[in-house]
């Protein structure tokens, strides 16, 4: 049976339910061993725009299915309209980093400005103890604090996707799924018969119909497809044409549309001058990298002679080697022990020590 650290038998809960298989299992888990839960979902958009969509979280279905959860293990459920929030501060941020010539993630932003911050809140004013998401990451209670590991299932682990959590955050925060495998969580839910138990896991960005990133961009930001020139970044060459920036990200080879006899990256995104600047795959070595509005975990000393640690670039990849170099309380130098190519601007970079996040940055050009 699990159990939360610090929080009184039978004391409130809150959980974050999205209407899929995790954030179910997670409130199913917790009525079983007795604490007095709560439900709240986000609707984040127009019901009528994704109720279609397969794969989306926080859509009509989505909720629809958190509320059945709710009903049939009988605890209460509220659904708050969070639709201008979410549009202002992922959507609006979303496209503006797009045309910036940068690559978002605004799961993570979403994280940040809307479930971190106002669902937290909210379950502070239902009179929670604590806030249960499903994610999978641990949170490991110690005497120095409460710390932020990797998941136990590395395949499912969303330690990447929460490095802006703060210190305070994930005082309040609770992920009981961080000890179990997605197997693990699924036969969960066929024990305690809940419909959603074959439910896929949502894909793609939730308010991205069919992946289309440029359509939505061009829909909220008129001129995004604006034309110009794809150009050689050494020569300055005009090689071809294309049809908007936001089409490109760096370290792409496919589909570029130009003839050269030899192989061609996106080497950068000049948005300004709508420009698309390719060159050979060494041109996009980099050993040094920089991250903006960095969020610790930790405290600062253990950066005062630079921190060897490993951090990520994307989600999926190993863990690189480097060295994280503190310019100020909210900037950061990456030196990398090898050079790393494709990195993309806008993408996160989070720094881990083995397991433990210590935090992490948003990858900005200086």
């Amino acid at each position: 049976m699990i159990t939360l650290d610090d929080i009184s038998k039978k004391g409130r809960v809150a959980v974050a339910m999205s209407g899929g298989v995790d954030s179910s299992v997670s409130a199913a888990l917790l009525v079983e061993a007795g604490y007095d839960v709560v439900g709240i979902t986000l609707q984040l958009y127009d019901y009528g725009e994704i109720m279609a969509k397969k794969g989306a979280c926080c859509a009509g279905q989505d909720i629809y299915d958190a509320r059945n959860v709710a009903d049939r293990l009988g605890f209460p459920h509220y659904v708050l309209d969070y639709e201008s929030v979410f549009k202002q501060s992922v959507m609006e941020d979303f496209a503006d980093s797009y045309m910036r010539g940068e690559t978002p993630i605004p799961c993570v932003r979403c994280n940040q400005k809307v479930k971190f911050r106002d669902l937290l809140s909210t379950a502070k004013d239902l009179g929670a103890e604590c806030l249960v998401t499903g994610h999978y990451v641990r949170r490991l209670q110690t005497n120095r604090g409460a710390e932020m590991h990797r998941a136990v299932d590395a395949s499912k682990d969303q330690s990447y996707f929460l490095f802006t959590t703060t210190r305070e955050q994930l005082n309040f925060l609770r992920f009981p799924l961080g000890s179990m495998t997605k197997a693990e969580t699924r036969s969960h839910a066929k024990r305690f018969n809940l419909q959603v138990a074959e439910k896929p896991d949502s894909q793609d960005i939730c308010f991205v119909p069919n992946g289309n990133y440029a359509q939505v961009v061009e829909k909220l930001r008129p001129g995004a497809l604006d034309p110009g020139e794809i150009v050689h970044y050494a020569t300055g060459e005009v090689l071809g044409h294309h049809e908007g920036i936001i089409n490109y990200t760096i370290g792409q080879r496919r589909g570029l549309g130009i003839a050269h006899p030899d192989p061609l990256f996106v080497i950068a995104l000049d948005a300004p001058l709508k420009k698309v600047l390719v060159g050979p795959k060494e041109a996009l070595s980099k050993k040094i990298l920089y991250a903006k509005e960095v969020n610790l975990l930790v405290d600062t000393y253990h950066f005062e002679q630079g921190k060897k640690c490993t951090i990520k670039i994307r989600s999926s990849q190993e863990p690189l080697a480097a060295t994280i170099f503190l310019k100020n309380d909210i900037a950061a130098e990456v030196h990398l022990d090898t050079p790393e190519f494709g990195v993309a601007y806008g993408q996160a970079c989070v720094f881990y020590e083995g397991d433990k996040v210590l935090g992490g940055g948003w990858l900005t050009r200086n």
